[in-house]
């Protein structure tokens, strides 16, 4: 795995922190980390994106390490990719590329996959060239005769139309949503959105207040376990009903191509009255978690919304109380409602639906 930190860059991500995440993706996608490589620079380079001296040292490692695939933890140029894959003779994949990967394998529904496959052809469109450079490193022979640039064409062309299609769609499925949307509306049914960091417990606490569902949301210990949203009927302290959404969890540096190609899932927090934004009290990036889900809301246009913060797996806490206290005080200078509960254990849930109760049938 290798990491950057650009100096002079607001992040309140740690380059540290930012790889131990991309380990936990990439034993999500099944990969194996046989080692970590961080560099500082002022600013990436456009060949390399890393310095020239340490692409040296990076495949001085090879034969130490035996690695046969190099991840990087941001976003590659098509460029860069192509001339790290030239200089280390490995695979070079992204966390764009990661990230995709990852959601391929965890999109269940069609809408899921739709949206997941126009985001791996939009990434893969502009890198296209470097597809055959494989080829020419095998000399000459049967079956070696690159396919050249009219092959390069064809297949881009065939991509832009597979993306039309795909984009047209999605657009029907955003069509049929917001059919959906306006009946619910009508019917004066509120919509809560359960939203957070993804393994932060959203999956796990709409199960505990919608035991009666049907089936149990999928549940692992593993970043983004689930990715499609589920919407359930809740029944409130007072018997009144609202629909409760469990969201795709939002992560660090997600990719814009990601965001852009799940327009149609995340159109469903305009409609909701009400974010219990959920977050793991027990991690040690906590802070910089909530921070960034509220990032992406602000982007989003979405900042502006009701929401309560969960604390959630407070079971497993093993700070000093004063620590919560703090985590508590930071929350709530941000305007926002603090709940603590267990989700797992189902700790504090009655008084977060008092809660849920008073902010969306005041």
């Amino acid at each position: 795995m290798v990491g950057v930190e650009v100096k002079g860059t607001r992040n309140t991500w740690s380059v540290e922190d930012s790889l131990e995440e991309l380990a936990l993706l990439a034993d999500t996608a099944g990969a194996e980390v046989v080692g970590a490589l961080i560099q500082r620079l002022q600013k990436p380079t456009p060949t390399y994106y890393l310095g020239k001296g340490k692409v040296g040292e990076l495949a001085e490692l090879k034969e130490k390490l035996r690695y046969d695939v190099v991840l990087f933890d941001d976003e590659l140029s098509p460029t860069q990719q192509r001339n790290l894959e030239d200089a280390l003779e490995v695979k070079i994949i992204d966390r764009t590329a990661l990230i995709l990967d990852i959601f391929a394998r965890r999109a269940q529904t069609h809408e899921g996959r739709l949206q997941v496959e126009l985001a791996q052809h939009e990434y893969l469109l502009p890198r296209l060239a470097g597809q055959w450079s494989h080829l020419e490193r095998l000399g000459g022979g049967i079956g070696t005769r690159g396919p050249g640039e009219a092959q390069i064409e064809t297949d881009r062309r065939l991509i832009r139309q597979k993306i039309h299609r795909l984009q047209k769609e999605i657009e029907q499925v955003r069509k049929h949503r917001a059919l959906y949307r306006r009946q619910r509306t009508l019917r004066g049914i509120p919509v809560v959105a359960i939203i957070g960091y993804t393994n932060s417990g959203k999956s796990t606490l709409l199960n505990s207040l919608t035991p009666t569902g049907r089936g149990s949301v999928f549940v692992e210990d593993k970043l983004f376990a689930t990715l499609d949203p589920t919407t359930r009927r809740l029944t409130l302290p007072n018997k009144r009903e609202v629909l409760i959404t469990d969201t795709v969890g939002f992560i660090q540096k997600l990719p814009t191509t990601v965001v852009a190609a799940f327009r149609a899932t995340l159109e469903e927090l305009e409609e909701a009255a009400l974010f219990l934004h959920v977050i793991d009290i027990t991690h040690q990036n906590a802070v910089e978690q909530s921070m960034t889900v509220e990032e992406m809301l602000t982007e989003l246009g979405l900042g502006d919304k009701p929401r309560i913060a969960v604390l959630n797996k407070v079971d497993l806490f093993a700070s000093s109380q004063e620590d919560i206290s703090d985590f508590v005080r930071l929350i709530k200078a941000s305007g926002q409602e603090v709940v603590l509960i267990s989700a797992a254990k189902g700790w504090g849930l009655d008084g977060l639906l008092e809660r849920v109760m008073e902010k969306v049938l005041h």
